[in-house]
């Protein structure tokens, strides 16, 4: 079914258009306070103020011939010209006994005709460990493409596009140092380089403090941008022991990007003379100070002076706004978008915003073509400074992740001791991993947040433990009451919403569709981290307050039903968000 709010907002604007023959939209949302309706039409101030009306009339002409009934009782006009609906209790039951027959997609329409989109995120950078600095890209990315997936429901319509760190000058230091370390180490080490951080300060070290080896490791840029094999199979070795580390991380992050998905800096590298040439040719490049660079209208410097966009610097290299231009013309051309969203921090928010309005002044990208850029401020630490080690530097992602598994495997340890070993750090793999993804999506993406164990971790609170202890806890209601699902769903029992409980519950496992929608029309994934707090809670109430197992039989069976149905969006929205759900807690 379409979302309530689609549906009231398409009754309410053709009973709009019927009533003054004018297309306006009826800007239906939820109510702030559920005293007055659960949905509200706000629209009718706006357009009797266009139309020189008395807004209250005109509500008013608007609900007499406004037709709800099946679905609302009698719609009420508020203060200067709202309109506030009430859902129906029976209609309500009638719309959650429909997605319970639908167990894949819960009663949420797909979009009709999808938009093909490209997804740039995470983009690590080759020969350096991912570091807590690549958390927030990678799971904001994640969660981005899965609801997207979801709502588009074609698997051809989503590409994940990882744009690695994989070129530039200090490869060539890097497969020089291969060669050294060749002299002294076991092969079948170098195959698998075990610590990319410690390869890379050491090839720095020795980069600043030998001349010759400086000198080979320029020599070794030139050949590498040749093609010389020697070169490219070292620095092809390089790329692929960091690859792992990489792929490591993100399945332990249960996170989707695979080896397909990567098109790094170097997959453009043939290209970026090209785009100097179109732009050229479009009268678009200026020379300054011996760069070739961009003029945009609109971006001035602190002094108020035009802004260059810098597309090749005066030696002739290129750089970062070179190769993202490039990435916009493969996107476009070869790859068809329509949509393209990049997931990065907040600092990069300039960059952007003129890689785009140089590929619209190009030509490359028209009208049709929707280009995002998707911010997100810094993990800090308790001091409010970025968070990073004691000794200042950037805390390693795979360390910290394993921090988050071994913390939740002591509270498995003290909560649940009699669990099976195996069952026990799956629970601990779950929470841990889920409680340190959940505290970052649950912030306002353009937010800092700080970055607390206790807080993340906590069983209480808006916090991924909560939600999956919510979650086993239904799943133990179905354990307790030895209550087959399939059983259960092959006949058709009625649902029954007679306390208020249950109408919170139902009202908001009927809002899910409308969050998914805005979601992934928005691209604020805290807005469904949001939802499903608030869902845990009804729950919650629900379950305090309406005895589920000791009840006759009607009741229990109504209210067993509620409670699957609570449990499947749990499970869907928190596997959105790329976090499991155990069974047990």
């Amino acid at each position: 079914m379409k979302p309530i709010i689609d549906i009231l907002e398409q009754r309410v604007f053709k009973t709009i258009a019927e009533v003054t023959g004018t297309a306006a939209p009826a800007i239906v949302k939820p109510t702030q306070d559920s005293k007055f309706g659960d949905y509200q039409a706000n629209g009718i101030m706006s357009l009797a103020k266009k139309l020189k009306q008395n807004p209250r009339q005109l509500a008013q002409e608007i609900v007499n011939q406004l037709d709800v009934s099946d679905m609302c009782a009698s719609p009420e006009i508020a203060g200067p010209g709202f309109i506030n609906f009430h859902l129906k209790a029976d209609w309500l039951a009638q719309s959650l006994t429909e997605s319970l027959k639908d167990q894949d997609r819960l009663g949420v329409d797909p979009l009709a005709s999808p938009p093909t989109t490209v997804i740039d995120f995470s983009g690590p950078n080759i020969a350096k460990q991912m570091h807590v600095g690549h958390l927030r890209s990678t799971i904001i990315g994640d969660v981005i493409a899965r609801i997207l997936d979801f709502w588009y429901n074609d698997p051809n319509k989503v590409i994940r596009q990882n744009h690695i760190g994989d070129w530039g000058t200090q490869f060539g230091m890097l497969t020089r140092y291969l060669d050294e370390q060749r002299k002294t180490s076991d092969p079948q080490h170098l195959a698998d380089i075990k610590d990319m951080e410690d390869f890379y300060r050491r090839s720095k070290e020795l980069f600043d403090s030998d001349p010759e080896f400086a000198r080979q490791s320029r020599e070794y840029v030139v050949k590498l941008q040749s093609n010389d094999k020697h070169v490219k199979f070292n620095w092809e070795a390089i790329r692929n022991a960091s690859l792992r580390h990489c792929h490591e991380i993100y399945n332990q992050l249960n996170v989707l990007l695979s080896k397909e998905d990567i098109r790094g800096e170097s997959f453009y590298n043939e290209e970026l003379s090209s785009v100097i040439s179109v732009l050229s040719v479009a009268n678009l490049i200026e020379e300054s100070d011996g760069a070739q660079c961009v003029f945009l209208e609109g971006f001035k410097s602190k002094n108020g002076d035009p802004l260059p966009l810098i597309v090749q610097k005066s030696d002739g290299a290129y750089l970062y706004a070179t190769t993202d231009l490039a990435a916009i013309r493969y996107r476009v051309d070869e790859l068809r978008a329509q949509r393209i969203i990049y997931v990065t921090d907040s600092r990069q928010k300039l960059h952007f915003e003129m890689i785009f309005a140089c590929a619209r002044k190009a030509g490359w990208v028209d009208d049709n073509i929707k280009l995002e850029h998707v911010p997100f401020g810094s993990v800090l630490g308790g001091d409010g400074k970025p968070f990073k080690t004691r000794s200042g530097e950037n805390i390693k992602l795979k360390d910290l992740l394993d921090e988050a598994e071994t913390r939740a495997r002591k509270i498995v340890e003290e909560k649940n001791p009699d669990l099976d070993e195996t069952l026990k750090q799956q629970i601990a793999h779950a929470v841990g991993i889920g409680a340190v993804k959940y505290a970052d999506l649950s912030n306002n993406l353009v937010s800092d947040y700080v970055f607390d164990w206790d807080k993340m971790l906590a069983m209480e609170g808006n916090t991924a433990p909560y939600l999956q202890y919510a979650y086993a806890r239904i799943r133990s209601i179905f354990r307790k009451g030895d209550i087959n699902e399939d059983e259960l769903l092959a006949k058709d029992h009625p649902l029954m919403l007679n306390e208020p409980e249950e109408l919170t519950l139902a009202k908001l496992l009927l809002r899910y569709g409308e969050i998914i929608e805005t979601v992934a029309r928005d691209l604020r994934p805290h807005l469904l981290t949001n939802y499903l707090f608030d869902l845990a809670q009804a729950f919650s109430g629900f379950y305090t307050n309406c005895p589920v197992l000791k009840v006759e039989e009607s009741i229990r069976t109504s209210r067993v039903l509620l409670c699957l149905i609570t449990a499947r969006t749990l499970e869907h929205g928190l596997h959105l968000l790329g976090i499991n759900t155990p069974d047990q807690m």
